[in-house]
């Protein structure tokens, strides 16, 4: 559990720099860095993409994944869990930022991505943190960027982090047959990069996309690529 409790240390630490720093910071500046970060997080989605080898796995995942997160509503749930955590900070912090929304949207920014899959994937099955120690890094950055914009609400991502990472590593050993066995890693990184891509453009403003609704895709990938898998091996499709 090294790497993710390094991973939410640094989500903490770049949270409290960016808010230390953002007092001197106006809100046209605040704005137009939102907008840059939103470019730079699809242009991540965008490339995460291109891993992607079974288109079929793909649509499969993300059509199952979409239908049961739908039913389920996560993201009306994963909202009220923001509204909590603002009405516990009084709902403005002390710049006015919203709380909720900065919880929410670095929540899924930290957790959807490829790195904190696979690396919390590798920590689980094989011991190795690279992966989660470098992801800590990249999110310390932007924990530092978002939170000029969306305030302490990004801080309080950092317990997502934990939770989210934290599960990842302990269901590893579960899916470590599934993943290896149907070479699931790139289908993985794909599902998670659309997700990040979805996030995007509800940064920049041009769409409102219920992003958590989509996160059982994530943990349908494997099993689906499995299945596809096992199919092909048999005789009945030939990828």
């Amino acid at each position: 559990m090294i790497g993710v409790i390094t991973n939410a240390v640094a989500v903490v630490l770049g949270s409290a720099l960016g808010l230390l720093f953002k007092k001197g910071i106006s809100k046209k500046i605040t704005d137009a860095l939102m907008i840059g970060v939103g470019l730079c997080i699809i242009c991540i989605g965008i490339t995460g993409m291109l891993d992607g080898k079974n288109i079929l796995v793909i649509i499969t995942s993300v059509v199952l994944g979409t239908i049961a997160g739908t039913l389920i509503d996560i993201d009306k749930r994963f909202n009220s869990m923001g509204e909590w955590v603002q009405a516990k900070f009084k709902k403005k912090d002390s710049s006015g930022t919203n709380v909720a929304e900065g919880f929410v949207t670095a929540s899924l920014l930290f957790c959807v991505g490829s790195m904190a899959i696979v690396g919390s994937i590798d920590a689980g099955i094989n011991k190795n943190y690279e992966i989660l120690f470098t992801k800590s890094i990249l999110d310390c950055i932007c924990a530092m960027m978002f939170s000029v914009s969306l305030g302490i609400g990004v801080m309080l991502s950092s317990v997502a982090v934990l939770v989210y990472e934290g599960l990842l590593v302990l269901l590893a050993l579960f899916l470590e047959k599934p993943l290896l066995a149907s070479g699931a890693m790139g289908e993985l990184n794909c599902v998670g990069s659309i997700l990040i891509f979805a996030l995007g453009l509800n940064l920049i403003k041009v769409a409102k996309i219920k992003v958590a609704n989509f996160l059982p895709s994530l943990f349908i990938v494997p099993f689906v690529a499995y299945f596809f898998n096992w199919l092909a091996i048999i005789g009945v499709l030939n990828f």
